[in-house]
């Protein structure tokens, strides 16, 4: 496996949210502003009507699903070039905002791990 193609576990500890690199965690955020900004602790996987039409041979088998948004994060692996991305922005807010651009590009990526199901 190439650098670039390995995978950094994120990982939940002590009230934040960090990526487990090789020269150590790389800090991403408050659990808390995390979890608050996908609309609380819990993720009902839900498929539209139009992904089911577009996609038929879509697998919907986790829809109603109910995850715990902190166990997704626990067991969340992103690659090296996400992890560049996040080391690059900064982890604490900007100006007058509530939310790190750091912890806006991972919510982003959780988002879209929630969005597309269990794999």
């Amino acid at each position: 496996m190439t650098p670039r193609a390995a995978r950094h576990p994120t990982v939940v500890e002590d009230g934040h949210v960090a990526v487990a690199t090789a020269e150590g965690r790389l800090h991403v955020g408050r659990v808390e502003t995390v979890v608050g900004l996908l609309g609380g602790p819990a993720w009902t996987i839900t498929y539209s009507e139009s992904q089911k039409r577009r996609y038929p041979d879509l697998d919907t088998d986790d829809e109603g699903l109910t995850v715990d948004v902190v166990d997704m994060i626990n067991n969340m692996a992103v690659d090296a070039g996400f992890v560049e991305s996040l080391r690059v922005l900064p982890d604490d807010p900007v100006e007058d905002r509530a939310v790190s651009p750091r912890e806006g590009l991972f919510v982003g990526r959780l988002l879209d791990e929630l969005e597309t199901g269990l794999a």
